[in-house]
């Protein structure tokens, strides 16, 4: 993760009961708490999504 870890922001979240569970599970799964795993993904696909921009990029 980014080196402003100790900075971190607070967002509301809203999520339906069926996700959160589902979340909550894949968190269990993982040795993770539901915080840390939503933290994870979002990483995750901000990760990913930066790497396919970069290719893109390299592509033209």
């Amino acid at each position: 993760m980014a080196a402003d870890n100790k900075d971190k922001k607070q967002v509301p979240l809203r999520l339906s009961s069926s996700l959160y569970n589902d979340l909550a599970a894949w968190a269990e799964d993982e040795f993770r708490s539901v915080n840390g795993q939503i933290e994870y993904l979002l990483t995750e696909c901000v990760r990913k999504r930066k790497k396919q921009e970069k290719q893109n990029e390299t592509d033209k």
